[in-house]
């Protein structure tokens, strides 16, 4: 007979990567708790209709501000902590370790991390200002002694097809950062958010680093657009924009629209989500699961064809 399932709170369930990690927290019998600031006439429609999505599927709001007693409260009726903050709320993070530090029935803490693996690479400033933060993250969670799993969950792969291929679009060019031949990893997010829930409540990913770097989907942008043209039926224009070129605009685009042309140059030009082997000592996801049948490129692209989705924007996670 299984044993009770562990109580997960989220923390910045609302937003882009958060929505999926409550739903898949939820499909997998977890009691799903999301810390979310008070909802009130001044809150968009959008989140409030969210929330009221999430609490019919069984969801409990926990609404308060990020301060040490509301927060405290809300850690003390749960096993696991996930945050997914966006990257202007990173260092608000030290908040919810102070609270876990203070509670001491925390199992497992996952900071927002989601992205390239960034006790590995060095990219451009911006970018890497963002990951300095994330880093001093790390660092406090080890130094405090708290239980933890660190994720490097690679591209949102429906925003990245998106924003690459822009199938909303009516136009025939596709831009292209740097060559197009540089590799990177593109996940679906459902997928992303299963695996971050089964990372979670897993003995075997306690303090270490985990990877989702699943063989199907590391693809360069040329085998992307290609994909597409045959899937689509059409042949696409490839505007090449060189390194120098989007070098120069991290340099001089105004703070903070210079951070995503910095991750385009870090996935897309440098090759950083592949820049390194998975070791024997690494821990990848689809190695670590091999029964989830995870979303290949090929099948999300076949989703896009079916359901083209709304344009994408720059804010990166």
């Amino acid at each position: 007979m299984e044993g009770k399932k562990d109580r997960i709170l989220v923390f910045g369930g609302t937003g882009y990567i958060g929505r999926y990690i409550v739903k898949a927290s939820v499909s997998l019998a977890h009691p799903t708790l999301l810390y979310t600031r008070p909802l009130n006439s001044q809150t968009p429609p959008s989140k409030t209709q969210l929330c009221n999505d999430f609490t019919s599927m069984g969801v409990t709001l926990v609404q308060g501000e990020l301060e040490h007693d509301q927060i405290l409260k809300a850690i003390k009726q749960v096993d696991i902590v996930i945050c997914v903050f966006a990257i202007p709320q990173v260092m608000e993070q030290l908040k919810i370790i102070d609270a876990i530090k203070v509670a001491g029935n925390i199992k497992r803490f996952l900071p927002s991390d989601f992205g390239v693996e960034e006790d590995r690479i060095y990219p451009l400033p911006p970018f890497q200002a963002v990951l300095d933060n994330k880093r001093k993250i790390r660092r406090e969670i080890e130094a405090a002694g708290i239980p933890h799993t660190f994720v490097s969950a690679n591209c949102f792969g429906a925003y990245f097809v998106n924003y690459l291929l822009r199938p909303y679009q009516k136009s025939h060019d596709i831009s292209v950062f740097g060559d197009g031949e540089t590799k990177a990893v593109l996940n679906f997010e459902e997928d992303i958010a299963i695996y971050t829930i089964k990372v979670a409540n897993d003995p075997r990913t306690c303090n270490r680093v985990v990877i989702y770097r699943p063989s199907k989907n590391i693809i360069s942008q040329n085998e992307l657009i290609s994909l597409w043209e045959q899937k689509y039926g059409q042949s696409f224009h490839k505007n090449f924009i060189p390194e120098e070129e989007i070098v120069k605009l991290s340099e001089t685009l105004p703070h903070p629209d210079n951070i995503p042309i910095s991750v385009l140059h870090s996935i897309f030009v440098r090759g950083d989500l592949v820049a390194f082997e998975i070791g024997e000592n690494d821990l990848e996801a689809s190695q670590l699961y091999p029964d989830y049948n995870y979303t290949s490129i090929h099948q999300l692209i076949d989703i896009f064809l079916v359901n083209p989705p709304a344009p994408a924007s720059a804010a990166f996670q």
